[in-house]
């Protein structure tokens, strides 16, 4: 069984607080070919990527995802059937949605959606691709470098450092926790060829380094 993470103490939220701000792009949105919702724990992320949608952002919207290390056993379903039966619920008509239950991480997610809409004759030179907040610079990172020929926004539900926890699976603890080990991909993952290059700045180095330090170490990789 997966060790919880430490208690939240006043030093761990501000140190969480850095994390959370250097991991969001904030980039601004304009119309493209699809709209691609990849599958996570948290289906506040099913239902921003169906308003970018209702909105008219993408004639299509593309769920993506298996089932990851964070969702086993949450949804009875692949998070691709998941999201798809949010975004439905809010109106998205069925033959507007896209399924990829394959992919187990943001790499296949990109790889796999790729292939799922030439497959349908639908190419793609301009996709918003739908995460939650501090997965934004890992999937920005991620897809980049590989569907590197698509112009890609990355979009998230608009919340707020405090507003964003959700009971009981995203509490604050593991919020932390997960960007922590988001962080270490970003830091390590281009030398493996697995994302983009991207500037890490001191003060979030130095804040890695104390919440690894204060025991955050359950999304760490290897």
């Amino acid at each position: 069984m997966k060790k919880a993470p430490p208690a939240l103490t006043p030093e761990a939220e501000r140190l969480g607080r850095l994390l959370w701000d250097y991991h969001q792009l904030k980039m601004r949105l304009k119309p493209a070919d699809a709209i691609l919702a990849l599958g996570s724990n948290d289906p506040r992320v099913a239902d921003h990527a169906a308003d970018l949608w209702l909105k008219g952002y993408a004639p299509w919207l593309v769920c993506s995802g298996k089932v990851g290390a964070l969702t086993a056993g949450l949804y009875g379903m692949s998070e691709a059937a998941f999201f798809a039966a949010r975004a439905l619920q809010l109106g998205v008509p069925a033959d507007r949605i896209i399924i990829e239950d394959q992919a187990t991480n943001t790499g296949e997610n990109a790889a796999f959606c790729r292939a799922r809409l030439d497959e349908l004759g639908l190419p793609c030179s301009q996709i918003i691709a739908v995460q939650k907040p501090y997965m934004e610079r890992c999937t920005f990172a991620t897809v980049r470098k590989v569907w590197p020929e698509v112009e890609l926004s990355v979009s998230s539900p608009p919340l707020t450092f405090d507003a964003y926890p959700l009971e009981p699976h995203l509490r604050c603890e593991r919020v932390i926790e997960i960007m922590v080990g988001d962080l270490q991909r970003i830091r390590d993952y281009p030398a493996k060829g697995f994302q983009i290059e991207q500037s890490i700045p001191s003060e979030i180095h130095d804040a890695f380094d104390q919440l690894v330090g204060l025991g955050y170490t359950g999304h760490l990789t290897e």
